[in-house]
């Protein structure tokens, strides 16, 4: 028995080089003492002085967030583009990159409407005394979410989004591939790179081992130094009280380059053959030299089957009703005796 090639078959014995690599990673960015209700009220009241923590003393932090966004923008003459549902955001950001001269820097900045947790003030009783009480509970809303293409000097191109409602959590979208492509070049390897990948390697080792050496003080070092450009809702007081961004990952990609040399292919069955025809049906001055397909006997019917309603010519013969006979138990075509 044959069975199937693999493309592991396929391919073995003719790659060139492999590489293994981190591919798109997508990062959770928050506040992990913002993720439930005690450490909110801590926040408002403990580190900012307030008498209770309500959702009324997030606004003026929204509105501030917003304005500094706004005037990032405007002081670095960037596009400020808001994206429909289902748009295309990673082509946009293609076409900014196209026309980036430099190796660092923000692209353009996007705004989008998505769901996020956000928390909420709630009002309750408390059922000794009826007095009212505030209550902070998680809730989810639409809200404004602020996207920052940028381009870094060892990732290459990323982005980041903010939400705009507290607690103001953040994305983070990076590629593995990227960052490796930038560190093989200054480590002086010499690679063709691809849009995701490498098409060749000159010390396919010392790659491996650059792809390899990606880790979470890399990722921590590229968002620390964005939050020191990037506009963020918490002050300089707040990042000295403790309140700083986290990194989790949320989704992550692997990749594995194999790049195959020549191309090899096996005998095409009748390539060689120039009995057969090529591009065209034989005629007459090109004679089919196929042998005959088979043709199955077909036996002639011994006689006629009529269609009752469709043949004029039929003899309807005298009408029987069902179980005309006693005891019997389909209508016959003729005449029996009862059982």
């Amino acid at each position: 028995m044959t069975l199937p090639r693999t493309t592991a078959d396929v391919l073995f014995g003719h790659v060139v080089f492999e590489v293994e690599s981190v591919d798109r990673m997508y990062l959770n960015v928050y506040q992990p003492k913002l993720q439930y209700g005690g450490g909110v009220s801590a926040f408002f009241v403990g580190h900012r002085g307030h008498k209770y923590a309500s959702s009324v003393l997030m606004a003026p932090i929204t509105e501030a967030f917003v304005a500094n966004v706004h005037h990032f923008i405007n002081a670095r003459g960037l596009d400020l583009l808001s994206f429909g549902k289902g748009e295309d955001k990673d082509a946009i950001a293609h076409r900014y990159l196209a026309g980036f001269p430099g190796t660092d820097g923000v692209l353009f900045v996007g705004r989008a409407q998505e769901k996020a947790w956000v928390f909420r003030t709630q009002k309750r009783r408390n059922p000794a005394t009826g007095k009212e009480y505030l209550w902070l509970t998680r809730a989810t809303l639409q809200v404004n979410y602020f996207y920052f293409y940028c381009v870094d000097e060892d990732f290459g191109p990323f982005f980041i989004k903010f939400c705009s409602y507290f607690p103001y959590g953040a994305k983070l979208c990076i590629n593995g591939n990227h960052w490796a492509q930038r560190q093989a070049e200054k480590a002086g390897v010499g690679f063709t790179a691809m849009d995701n990948a490498f098409a060749a390697v000159d010390d396919v080792p010392a790659l491996q081992a650059i792809c390899d050496s990606l880790g979470e003080e890399h990722i921590r070092a590229l968002l620390d130094k964005w939050l020191r450009i990037l506009p963020h809702p918490f002050t300089e007081d707040d990042i000295a009280a403790g309140y700083r961004y986290d990194v989790s990952v949320v989704q992550a990609e692997f990749s594995l380059t194999q790049m195959p040399g020549k191309p090899v292919t096996g005998r095409i069955p009748g390539a060689d053959d120039p009995r057969q025809p090529r591009h065209r049906a034989p005629g007459q001055d090109q004679p089919d030299l196929r042998p005959p397909h088979p043709q199955r006997p077909q036996a002639a019917h011994p006689q006629r089957v009529p269609h009752p309603d469709r043949d004029g010519q039929r003899d309807p013969g005298r009408p029987r009703r069902v179980q005309e006979n006693q005891g019997q138990a389909v209508p016959q075509g003729r005449e029996s005796a009862a059982h």
